[in-house]
């Protein structure tokens, strides 16, 4: 890595040294004027110690630093860096990185850099709070001398990219492939009998087995008893259509301050989306992704294979973030547009004012006439909050009545879509995913999509 720029600075203890010196010079100033020529020597001195104790801290020689290629929207990653031995005596060894907001918090990481077998080590862990290519551009290197009043500063040129991807871990997790290897959704291949719409064959009837099952004109015939087995429905079109707007952007959930806190809604649903689309994939059926604000952003070709999931996982990489209200009535008449069969459409989205509910409520009443629509938001925990929440002056019971106002329109336009035969899933930002896939197993087990 190249060696960069360097030069010297005080630290903060040489700032307080000359701090407390300045009350002397003024005390000898005021009553011996003759010794005003102290003043000067000791800053001299001050400023000899800085350039000494900075050149005693000597400097290390090329720096080794460890950055992931890729990484995913609120996962955890890692950076490491590596010094070789130090060229003198310092006292501590500090680095810090320069790169984009969406890697690190207002775009600085800092590295505490501790004493190794041959040189320095350190590292540190980041939490990307939005999806997009980010560049680390700058890593400064400071050597502290043993007196902690001066420091060898160095600036070294990094440009290199992280690429932040949606976030796929309830995918690998134990819970979900065990669902898989389990369920009838499996990961084998297999024509999937004794639950679904599509007739597959006669059976001996068992005890247990539900009586509607049984064929009694075939059972009449036989003089025994035969019950119908099913397939599960197959070969569904399934779009999980992303609202990229401004209420999609803002974040939730998570303790504040925290990296958690910063994921958007829309990063949230597009985890969900992907969790229930891996599960779609294994049961055998056809997913693309939609994304919309202003105009259409994006309408991905259908993928039937699982194999094939990181191509939807790189197309959701590319739904960017729009400070814009979205047109819900271009985006939906252009989604509907592009379906030539019946399909199941999973609209993610949000709204904050009667206007825009309105206009959505008409736009997504239109797609039910063809197509079965799920509509899935996030609950917002903190008008929840807000609203429950014991007043304590005037203010907050402003707050939890304008609160409880909101509540009571979300409820409303979510009841007016349920009307509309729209099914609706409204739940917490760590339930959503699970929510969405037994209401997909749901729909799909009573044949409701084609």
């Amino acid at each position: 890595m190249a060696a960069g720029r360097a030069w010297i600075v005080p630290t903060g203890r040489a700032a307080l040294v000359a701090a407390g010196l300045a009350p002397v010079a003024l005390l000898v100033a005021a009553t011996a004027p003759g010794l005003w020529v102290v003043a000067p020597v000791l800053a001299l001195i001050v400023l000899a110690l800085v350039l000494l104790d900075a050149v005693l801290a000597g400097s290390g020689g090329e720096v080794g630093l460890t950055l992931p290629g890729d990484t995913e929207v609120g996962a955890a990653g890692e950076i490491a860096a590596r010094l070789p031995a130090a060229r003198g005596w310092p006292h501590r060894i500090e680095a810090a990185l320069e790169g984009d907001p969406r890697l690190f918090p207002g775009g600085r990481a800092t590295l505490a850099l501790a004493q190794a077998e041959n040189g320095w080590e350190g590292a540190a862990q980041f939490v990307p709070s939005r999806r997009g290519t980010g560049l680390v551009e700058r890593l400064w290197l400071r050597w502290t001398g043993p007196l902690g009043l001066g420091a060898r500063q160095r600036e070294v040129p990094i440009d290199r990219a992280v690429r932040v991807w949606p976030n796929v871990a309830p995918v690998r997790s134990p819970t979900l492939q065990t669902f898989l290897k389990d369920a009838q959704f499996g990961l084998v291949a297999r024509r999937i009998r004794g639950e679904g719409t599509q007739f597959e064959a006669l059976a001996d009837y068992e005890p247990g087995m539900d009586r509607r099952r049984i064929d009694w004109k075939a059972s009449a015939r036989h003089a025994r008893l035969y019950a119908k087995e099913f397939e599960a429905e197959r070969n569904n079109q399934i779009v999980f259509a992303f609202d990229c707007g401004q209420a999609m952007c803002e974040p939730v959930g998570g303790p504040a301050g925290s990296a958690e806190a910063g994921l958007t809604r829309l990063d949230r649903a597009i985890t969900a989306a992907l969790t229930a689309a891996y599960v779609a994939l294994k049961g055998g059926d056809k997913i693309a992704l939609y994304g919309f604000a202003a105009r259409p952003q994006l309408l991905t070709p259908f993928i039937t294979d699982s194999r094939a999931f990181r191509r939807l996982q790189q197309a959701a990489a590319g739904l960017e973030y729009q400070p814009q209200e979205p047109n819900f009535t271009l985006a939906l008449a252009t989604l509907a547009s592009q379906l030539q069969r019946r399909s199941m459409v999973v609209v993610f989205s949000d709204f904050t004012d009667p206007t825009s509910a309105e206009l959505m409520i008409e736009s997504i009443g239109r797609l039910t006439s063809r197509h079965l629509v799920l509509f899935v938001t996030l609950a917002d925990a903190e008008l929840d909050s807000m609203a429950t929440a014991a007043p304590q002056d005037e203010q907050a019971l402003a707050m939890a009545v304008g609160a409880d106002a909101l509540l009571r329109q979300r409820a409303l336009v979510l009841s007016r879509l349920r009307a509309l035969g729209v099914d609706v899933i409204e739940a917490p930002h760590d339930r959503i995913g699970m929510r969405l896939i037994d209401a997909y197993l749901a729909i799909k087990a009573r044949g409701a999509i084609g």
